[in-house]
Parts: structure tokens; C-alpha cells; sequence
């Protein structure tokens, strides 16, 4: 039996050339500075998700871009979570929850012992938080080369 948060979208490796997904991680960091100092901006550019520890998924409906996200290893046992973004209109039906499964189970499929990410701490953000702790993602602390601040927040999952 297939897992219903994943039956609606293809989700794919991504080699960012398409107009479809430049565009939507372009907004998507735009948006994140719009909305992070800039000290605490962390959102990958095309370049920095184009590096070869980097890995990104697009999920589509049909023809249609319905989101993305990355994964960016950090080290042999350890996975980072990046440019989680759901495409406008896609909002609340599960794009992000199935995207974060595929991240999730990639990481385990690659050996790694957990997965981490770093997101915002204001209201924009929220929704992001509560996205990751339903899915298991416990706060932490700062890891790789992160420090602690005011506008960020940290999670990490176990994953065995």
C-alpha cells in the first residue's frame, strides 16, 4: 500500500535549470529575507544548492511545480534539511508533509543517524515549526557551522 501524503505528487531529483523551480526558490529566498536580518538569513542561493553535498527535489502535480526542498550532507551520519517550499495556491494539502518525508527517508536510506534543520523564530515562520515537530523534530541547539540567534530556531530528528 502507498503512502496516501505522497500518492498525489511526483517528487524528483531537481538539476535547478527549469524555469519552474529557479523561480520558486528565487521567491522563496527572497521571501526569506524579506522576512530574516540579514544576519540570519540562511537560505541557499541557486549556487550554494547547486554544490555537489547538496541535493534538491521538486514535487510536481501533473505539469504543475507544487514544491521543494533539499538535503545537504554534512557529514557521513548527519543530513541538513534545506529550501523547504511549498508553491503558492499548494499551501495545506500535504505538499510540505510529503517532501519532508521523502527528505526524512532519503537521509535514512543514506545511512545518516539524524537530520537537522535551521528555520526562523518570528510568526511568519510558525507554520514551518509546527510542520516539523508533528513530524517528529525535536528543538536543539546551534550544529554545523550555525550559531545561537534570536531569529533562529533549530531542530533535529533521531533517526535510529
Amino acid at each position: 500500500m502507498s503512502d496516501p501524503a505522497t500518492t498525489h505528487w511526483r517528487i524528483t531529483i531537481d538539476d535547478l535549470t527549469g524555469p519552474e523551480i529557479t523561480d520558486l526558490l528565487t521567491r522563496h529566498r527572497a521571501q526569506m529575507a524579506d522576512n530574516s536580518p540579514a544576519c540570519s538569513m540562511h537560505a541557499l542561493d541557486l549556487t550554494g544548492l547547486r554544490d555537489p553535498a547538496v541535493t534538491v527535489w521538486s514535487a510536481w502535480s501533473g505539469t504543475n511545480l507544487v514544491g521543494c526542498g533539499a538535503l545537504r550532507e554534512l557529514a557521513a551520519a548527519h543530513g541538513e534539511i534545506k529550501s523547504m517550499r511549498t508553491a503558492a495556491g499548494h499551501t495545506g494539502r500535504g505538499v510540505g508533509a510529503a517532501i519532508l518525508a521523502h527528505l526524512v527517508a532519503t537521509g535514512r536510506q543514506r545511512g545518516y543517524r539524524r537530520v537537522s534543520l535551521e528555520t526562523g523564530s518570528s510568526a511568519f515562520f510558525a507554520p514551518a515549526r509546527r510542520l516539523y515537530r508533528r513530524h517528529g523534530f525535536a528543538e536543539c541547539g546551534p550544529f554545523a557551522e550555525y550559531v545561537l540567534d534570536p531569529n533562529s530556531r533549530f531542530f533535529t530528528l533521531e533517526l535510529g
